[in-house]
């Protein structure tokens, strides 16, 4: 999985910093979907046939993310399909990640036709929905959704709401993450290590002096991506972010409660250690500079462990793009929030000609694992091969080097427990995902999504607050005794306290339609 995780992974930490995937089933179903009848019943669940539906193309927006030099081949075997389903064909339109954002909002602005796009709570989903750019799917779902409500249970579909309705379907992926360690296995065992008495972040301290003491050249500790500090990817396991952090719920419910969680004891008490860290030389004293990736540093023999959020076959997938055996410390039991749902999600345009036949495309793609397979991966004996069971690969004298489709966003497309597992991942790795996310422990505010326009002049000028301080503070390169402070002082003078108001006043008016 090393090359197709690797990539979802920096989206995702892309779209987290921008505030801001696995079946065990082979090319049949799994998941309650009927992909496998033949005839348009399976697509359409509103009683026509795909004879009395006139044709149609749907204009799809997705993000463009690895190869698809061939997706114009890939596109027409999927238009055989969606021709006999539900008589549609479909425009596959990729968009790169850096140039989304800008031609979204223009064909949402405009009257481009537009059927499908890729949402995100990272890219604009609640404003979008609030600005009528978005689709209402209740009823949509009700009548031509059926197989997606059989696998993506209310509480997620909650997270794909805005004011109570239904603007998105979040792709069936990893919901949830647990948060901890990543370490070399070959140096636990050489210094032996006792992984089992590390029950809190704390306790990394005496294994973190370990290897300074015996690998002074080696950073204990680093980030888990450039882009992150090394505090970040512990802080999602204890709150629920509200969709950007300003104003937070600690431990996912406060009683729904909003905070400002810089001016919290436990932000406090993370910081502190953070920068012990640092002053021990665990830390490197460049860190809030480095431009090179965990897995690279590790590879290189520059750091011993990096921080993560993970799921199910982590230190695997680590293990791949380190070169070196990987072993986790699982220190935050799963949590999943509206966030960590519904930045993955397949959304209808308003400037959609048939939004009908729209949510039959989706629909499909939650129940027809022939569909998903060959999005997904493309075309059997050119794109990839069966290597076992429900495992494939590269066909040989293909990888990811030359390979003429090797998109890499199996995350992004509708249910991708239904799609082969790529070799190198266990081979129940869907499996694992589904019961990790099933008791992954959920925020109170599964479903809220914060709406920023009244404030966005302060969450602007809070930002720049951010950028100046926070990476330091959670790096440990700034002494928070000192920095803290100012940092609070500052957001408050950006308007935190306001923004933290108007989120409390929509999460209570959410509530209360909720009850």
């Amino acid at each position: 999985m090393g090359e197709k995780m690797k990539t979802f992974r920096g989206l995702t930490l892309l779209l987290l910093a921008m505030m801001l995937v696995l079946g065990a089933c082979s090319g049949t179903n799994n998941g309650g979907g009927n992909g496998g009848n033949d005839g348009a019943a399976a697509g359409t669940d509103g009683g026509e046939s795909a004879a009395e539906l006139k044709p149609y193309e749907l204009n799809v927006a997705f993000l463009n993310v690895g190869t698809v030099t061939d997706l114009p081949e890939v596109q027409e075997a999927i238009n055989k399909i969606l021709k006999e389903k539900i008589n549609a064909t479909v425009k596959l339109s990729p968009i790169d990640i850096g140039a989304w954002q800008q031609q979204i909002n223009l064909m949402l602005a405009g009257n481009e036709k537009l059927d499908l796009l890729v949402t995100a709570s990272g890219l604009n989903f609640g404003t979008q929905a609030a600005k009528g750019q978005l689709v209402p799917l209740d009823d949509l779902l009700e009548k031509y959704g059926q197989d997606i409500k059989k696998v993506v249970e209310p509480d997620v579909l909650k997270a794909a709401s805005s004011n109570s309705t239904i603007y998105g379907v979040p792709s069936v992926r990893d919901w949830a993450a647990d948060y901890g360690v990543l370490m070399r296995k070959d140096l636990v065992d050489k210094y032996n290590i006792d992984l089992s008495t590390v029950k809190t972040f704390d306790d990394l301290d005496a294994v973190f002096e370990v290897i300074k003491k015996n690998e002074p050249e080696m950073a204990a500790i680093i980030p888990e991506s450039p882009s992150f500090a090394v505090a970040t990817s512990l802080v999602p396991g204890l709150i629920d972010p509200l969709n950007d952090d300003n104003g937070v719920l600690p431990g996912l419910d406060n009683g729904l409660k909003v905070v400002n969680w810089f001016e919290t004891e436990e932000y406090a008490k993370i910081l502190t250690m953070v920068r012990r860290w640092y002053d021990a030389g665990f830390i490197p004293k460049d860190i809030s500079t480095n431009q090179t990736n965990s897995e690279q540093l590790v590879k290189a023999g520059k750091a011993f462990a990096f921080m993560a959020h993970m799921k199910p076959g982590y230190e695997n997938k680590s293990s791949l793009l380190t070169g070196t055996e990987m072993v986790a410390v699982r220190i935050l039991p799963p949590v999943a929030t509206t966030s960590s749902i519904s930045n993955v999600m397949f959304s209808i345009a308003k400037n959609s000609g048939d939004p009908e036949r729209a949510m039959m495309f989706l629909n499909l793609l939650y129940s027809d694992a022939e569909l998903i397979n060959l999005i997904d991966y493309g075309i059997e004996g050119k794109h990839y091969e069966v290597k076992s069971d429900n495992v494939i690969g590269f066909p040989s004298g293909v990888d990811s080097s030359n390979a003429t489709y090797n998109p890499n966003f199996g995350w992004m497309w509708g249910n991708q427990f239904l799609s082969y597992v790529w070799e190198g991942d266990a081979p129940t790795v869907w499996e694992e995902q589904d019961a990790f996310n099933k008791a992954a422990k959920k925020s109170a505010a599964m479903g809220f999504s914060f709406t920023v326009d009244p404030v966005k002049t302060e969450a602007a000028a809070i930002q720049n607050v951010k950028d100046q301080y926070k990476i330091g503070l959670e790096n440990g390169t700034l002494d928070p005794v000192k920095y803290l402070p100012e940092f609070i002082s500052k957001l408050k003078a950006a308007g935190i306290d306001k923004v933290i108001a108007e989120k409390q006043k929509q999460l209570d008016e959410w509530a209360a339609a909720n009850k």
